[in-house]
């Protein structure tokens, strides 16, 4: 639905733009079929933090309290953002993965459909 302004020469202030976040970018993260996490976690990251210690720094601190985390083999982790699947390098920086603000990241473990396979746990 589109939205009309007021006055013609009405433009907005956004609050979430990136230059708001001292040199970091939004990320959302969201763990497939994990549902005790009910929505993806939104983390301020540096564009030049690799995608390596995203999976080894960032990942333990959000998701690591879920019984299935410590199984995960991150070898087959699915990768996805609203472009599409896709697979990391470790040692390449988020930027350079192709994750800029506000970018959804989506990894799904296959095998782990959350405590018991129940996806809402």
């Amino acid at each position: 639905m589109p939205i009309k302004a007021i006055t013609p020469d009405y433009h907005g202030d956004f609050k979430d733009g990136v230059e708001k976040f001292h040199g970091n970018q939004i990320v959302n993260i969201h763990w497939e079929k994990h549902l005790m996490f009910a929505w993806p976690m939104c983390v301020p990251l540096p564009p030049a933090m690799p995608f390596g210690a995203l999976i080894e720094a960032v990942l333990p601190g959000i998701f690591g309290k879920h019984p299935d985390f410590a199984k995960i083999d991150w070898n087959t982790v699915e990768w996805k953002t609203s472009k599409g699947a896709f697979t990391p390098d470790p040692a390449k920086s988020l930027a350079d993965n192709g994750i800029g603000h506000k970018t959804t990241i989506r990894f799904r473990t296959p095998g782990l459909d959350g405590v018991d396979g129940n996806a809402v746990c």
